[in-house]
């Protein structure tokens, strides 16, 4: 009966306690569902998703890029879902595919070629004559009898030619001293010499007569040491006797201290006659230079007074020359050529006579018709063209403007000061330098071929470092040729020519050459460039290919980079977790079986406590069903008082 009782009351606290667990469970439940209320009531304002399943499946079921739905809505189908993302991920690459073939097309820079025919009045070129004629030989006899002796006497024992029995008036004609600087020494060392074809050359004497299909003459240069030696050879005695007597000659000049002195500056002398639309020339329509090898040289339209311009095409609306080409005061071992030389050019460029000048007959009347045509590149990265030579790397030694061939020869004239310690004598002579003269640089002949090889075969660098101007305006030019004067009026005109012009030449066509240059058309043409690829094209050409593959616009551009933005985020934002729970200590872990409720401690036990039966309730989570059962010796309690 005792027994009895004390589980009576020990029930009653059982009961009371499992009330008050259902109360706790209810108000947890209510707890939470006000959290969720807020939790949708308050938004933040950047939020991202807890995990990439719930980013991808979001971005599938509200983008505009077509196809993405349906990764969602087969997710059922297994074999469609593989399916379409293949498909999806196969037409994205192919997209990307053709990007980059699109990138790389403009990365490329292409441009397009536009061609204009222009009608308007035409700015007639500056027109370049020179006489052929080097030196007037008996101004230059002084310097050249012992060099001529030399000549005539290496002549003789190469081809049994005694040249002072043509020249026999000479002595006659100069009574001048020999000069006192001997050139003996310094030829010595540069010989003409010949030798067989299949035997190197040597330093000793002339090679005995051979065969003349088996000979190869040339000369030796050497350096001051006679250590390393360059032969310099030709396949033809003509070719090497004047480069041979031309070698010479330059270390005559270069000794020289004025050679505009020896000028042939008298306009008169060699220009007969000039008119230009029918109105005669003057001193201010030429200057005048002169070149070494072609002699007195005239620049018609050379920009320093009005420019000349023309209306109309034609003979007579150019500019019409009378030339002097006599030749019994040529120097014969320099001038081989009669006539005179006639180049075509821009005011502003140097007249290159040797690149892109043509010789005029003798007793001819050559008539030269022009074509002009402007070439303009575009530069920055479209092309390696600059547009006034500031940012090539190559100082301009010529009063002029910027051109490719003023920078070719400016960059070897350098190289020549650099290595050879003296300046070429054809070239501007740098600041601070010389030029090269035997007499004062030894061995600066051996230098000076073994640095031409070098720099036509491009090792100097200069072809790669002289780039093309962005503008260049050239003149295509054709020539016709015709006897002048005709057989039936050739004693009228040399009569009024001996009259007006003192013309008193023995051979009356060889002496006079007439020259015309107009324009063939009154329209020039202009070759410019545009980009072929502009930034425009590339959006546009970019544009299509989104539509094509994927059907959309640039908000869904826009879509996908948001996608790639919070997928790099959510991955930061695990990967801070991560780090964080991995750096917390193991103190901070509860341990099992630990409770925070002190209704679910162990009562004590004292003296005072009744004996008895005690029931223990063990309270575990609470299923769904929000329900709670007795467990273990709590059951078997109620039974026993039921």
């Amino acid at each position: 009966m005792h027994q009895v009782v004390a589980v009576k009351a020990k029930k009653v606290p059982v009961r009371e306690r499992l009330r008050r667990c259902e109360q706790e469970a209810e108000k947890q439940q209510k707890v939470e569902e006000v959290a969720e209320k807020l939790e949708k009531e308050c938004q933040g304002l950047i939020e991202f998703h807890k995990s990439y399943h719930e980013l991808f499946q979001f971005f599938c079921n509200n983008t505009t890029i077509h196809g993405a739905i349906r990764l969602v809505c087969s997710k059922r189908n297994k074999m469609k879902t593989a399916f379409w993302s293949v498909l999806f991920f196969l037409t994205f690459g192919l997209m990307y595919w053709q990007f980059g073939i699109l990138y790389r097309q403009y990365f490329s820079f292409p441009v397009n070629l536009n061609l204009n025919l222009n009608s308007d009045k035409l700015t007639f070129p500056a027109v370049t004559l020179c006489t052929l004629n080097p030196y007037r030989y008996s101004a230059v006899q002084k310097e050249l009898d012992e060099l001529d002796r030399i000549t005539h006497q290496t002549l003789m024992d190469l081809y049994n030619y005694n040249m002072s029995l043509v020249q026999s008036n000479w002595a006659a004609q100069s009574t001048r001293k020999r000069s006192p600087r001997s050139l003996s020494h310094h030829v010595q060392r540069h010989p003409l010499r010949r030798h067989k074809r299949d035997e190197p050359a040597s330093l000793k004497g002339n090679s005995p007569p051979v065969d003349k299909s088996d000979w190869k003459i040339g000369f030796i240069l050497c350096n001051e040491t006679n250590e390393d030696c360059f032969h310099q050879t030709y396949s033809s005695g003509v070719d090497a006797v004047r480069e041979w007597y031309s070698f010479h000659y330059i270390n005559i000049l270069a000794r020289m201290p004025n050679t505009k002195a020896l000028d042939e500056s008298n306009f008169e002398n060699f220009i007969y006659a000039c008119r230009f639309n029918e109105v005669p020339c003057d001193k201010a329509n030429y200057t005048h230079f002169h070149h070494p090898i072609y002699g007195n040289c005239y620049t018609f339209n050379d920009g320093n007074s009005s420019l000349w311009t023309s209306s109309l095409p034609g003979i007579n609306n150019g500019l019409s020359l009378l030339v002097r080409t006599e030749q019994n005061d040529y120097i014969p071992l320099l001038s081989t050529v009669t006539g005179a030389r006639v180049m075509v050019h821009e005011q502003n460029e140097p007249a290159f006579m040797d690149d892109g000048g043509f010789n005029v007959r003798p007793g001819m009347e050559t008539s030269i018709s022009m074509r002009k045509e402007t070439t303009m590149r575009l530069g920055g990265s479209y092309s390696d063209c600059t547009e006034d030579g500031s940012d090539v790397q190559v100082q301009n030694l010529y009063p002029s403007h910027y051109t490719e061939q003023v920078c070719i020869r400016s960059c070897f004239q350098i190289s020549m000061v650099e290595r050879c310690g003296c300046a070429y004598y054809f070239y501007p002579l740098p600041s601070g330098a010389e030029y090269c003269d035997y007499t004062k640089h030894i061995a600066w002949g051996h230098c000076y071929y073994k640095l031409q090889v070098e720099f036509k075969s491009n090792i100097l660098g200069c072809f790669s470092k002289c780039r093309k101007p962005c503008e260049v305006t050239e003149y295509q030019l054709s020539a016709g040729h015709s006897p002048w004067p005709s057989s039936v009026s050739e004693d009228w005109v040399f009569h009024m020519l001996s009259r007006q012009n003192k013309y008193n030449i023995t051979s009356k066509r060889n002496g006079v050459a007439k020259v015309n240059i107009f324009f063939e058309e009154w329209k020039y043409k202009t070759n410019g460039e545009s980009p072929a690829f502009t930034v425009v094209t590339l959006l546009s050409q970019l544009g299509n290919q989104w539509s094509l593959w994927f059907g959309s616009s640039v908000l869904s551009v826009v879509e996908l980079a948001e996608l790639i933005l919070d997928f790099i985020a959510i991955t930061f934002i695990l990967s801070f977790r991560w780090l964080r729970s991995c750096q917390l200590p193991a103190s901070a872990v509860p341990t099992p079986g630990a409770h925070d409720n002190a209704a679910f401690q162990p009562e004590p036990s004292g003296p005072s406590a009744p004996h008895g039966f005690t029931v223990e309730a063990v309270v575990t989570t609470l299923s769904s069903s929000n329900s709670l059962e007795l467990h273990g010796r709590d059951r078997d309690a109620e039974i026993g008082l039921e």
